[in-house]
């Protein structure tokens, strides 16, 4: 059974306010807010439930709600509201920014292709990665259904330990400050400490073999391709079903496959400058 839900993923944290208070627009931050309650485990919302989430006075909610909709990035049906595929051109501007999906699919579809197993791409936001491209398998691993946008916390993915590996100790204290990390199964790293121990096994042997740590059952590696100039890192991942796949396979057959596919990432980057 998974100990993984929709629930439990967290929202991601907000972006500091800017240094300078006159440059932060409040009224912008209220309708991200509102647009950001919606998720797997909320794909519709009431008036009271768009408040509630965000703690907003249902007034200022309702506000954003109808201009949402009036902008055509939501709808309303009886006293519902829902998000409409428009939304999706947000992502996808940032996605196109990126150029991280063209470039980086093949090598996915290839992974996937060779070993019969899921692989994705992601990048780091804050404590959470976030999945930009995916190539999956027949089979299906994980309770919660992934695809592009999905947000997982970093510390107990092979993605997110791949990517946080690429920062320094200070840079990951910084981003989780002295709080415990949640927890998803016994094997989760709940204290920032063995954290960064992980991340120093991280880099040092150039890829993240996460066991467990975010759901039973699951068993996932990750490489990261460093990012270069303005452009982020990315991680590549296979994930893989602990009692079909052990460990020494991970090792001996998929670990190999996935670092060639980094290493032709990471030349295919270069070469976009």
């Amino acid at each position: 059974m998974s100990s993984l839900s929709a629930d439990s993923i967290q929202p991601a944290p907000p972006a500091a306010a800017p240094a300078n208070p006159r440059d932060h627009v409040e009224s912008f931050a209220r309708g991200l807010a509102i647009l950001c309650a919606f998720g797997p485990d909320r794909p519709k919302m009431t008036l009271s439930d768009a408040a509630r989430v965000t703690g907003l006075q249902r007034s200022a909610a309702r506000r954003f709600l109808l201009t949402l909709c009036d902008l055509g990035y939501a709808v309303q049906t009886d006293r519902w509201f829902a998000l409409t595929p428009r939304v999706l051109e947000l992502g996808y501007a940032y996605l196109g920014s990126l150029r991280f999906p063209e470039l980086i699919e093949p090598y996915l579809t290839g992974l996937t292709r060779e070993l019969g197993e899921s692989s994705s791409a992601a990048v780091l936001d804050g404590t959470d990665i976030v999945y930009v491209a995916r190539s999956a398998a027949p089979q299906r691993l994980m309770a919660l259904s992934l695809g592009v946008g999905t947000r997982l916390p970093a510390h107990a993915t092979s993605m997110g330990q791949a990517l946080l590996a690429t920062l320094s100790d200070d840079e990951v204290r910084a981003r989780y400050g002295r709080a415990p990390l949640q927890g998803f199964t016994p094997a989760t790293i709940t204290d920032v400490g063995r954290l960064l121990e992980r991340l120093a096994t991280v880099r040092r042997d150039g890829f993240a073999l996460n066991d467990q740590e975010l759901e039973f059952g699951l068993r996932s590696v990750a490489v990261a391709v460093p990012g270069k100039g303005q452009r982020q890192a990315v991680a590549l991942n296979v994930a893989t079903n602990a009692a079909r796949v052990s460990h020494e396979e991970v090792m001996r057959r998929i670990l190999p496959a996935i670092r060639e596919a980094a290493a032709q990432c990471a030349r295919a980057v270069a070469l976009l400058g």
